[in-house]
């Protein structure tokens, strides 16, 4: 059986290009080029039908190490906790107060972009402190 190497995320959402950019900001990731033949996504996006018009957009790591992004607008609204959700690792190799700083300051950062701070996790015997989160249309997530 051959192993799966590369995955993509995909979020439903109402708005794809609104929340695909949030999340280039929270990871550094890019908007691609547009198809070829269209100077922009906006002129991409204006030839196709009107229904069709907004109805995805992507993101993806300009390293190419981390997974595509990809966002699909969806008619109904969010009613649930996700069952899958991202966590961002700013934390990796902090302990204590030291992590707890860092996951404050880019919770601080994410919130002056859109997103929403659910909950400050803090240590205790078996777990290092988190923050659960929640982006520009309530999808949670967590810095950790």
């Amino acid at each position: 059986m051959t192993s799966i190497r590369q995955f993509q995320v995909t979020f439903d959402c109402a708005e794809p290009e609104r929340v695909a950019r949030f999340w280039c900001e929270v990871l550094g990731y890019v908007v691609p080029p547009p198809p070829e033949g269209f100077d922009t996504w906006d002129a991409y996006d204006r030839s196709l039908p009107p229904g069709e018009r907004g109805a995805w957009f992507a993101c993806s790591d300009p390293s190419g190490v981390g997974p595509r992004l990809f966002f699909q607008r969806v008619p109904e609204g969010k009613t649930a906790k996700n069952r899958v959700h991202l966590d961002v690792r700013v934390g990796t190799g902090l302990v204590g107060e030291e992590r707890l700083a860092a996951l404050q300051a880019e919770c601080a950062r994410l919130v002056a972009l859109g997103a929403t701070c659910v909950q400050v996790l803090l240590a205790d015997e078996d777990n290092e402190s988190c923050i659960a989160m929640q982006d520009v249309e309530g999808n949670e997530f967590c810095v950790d």
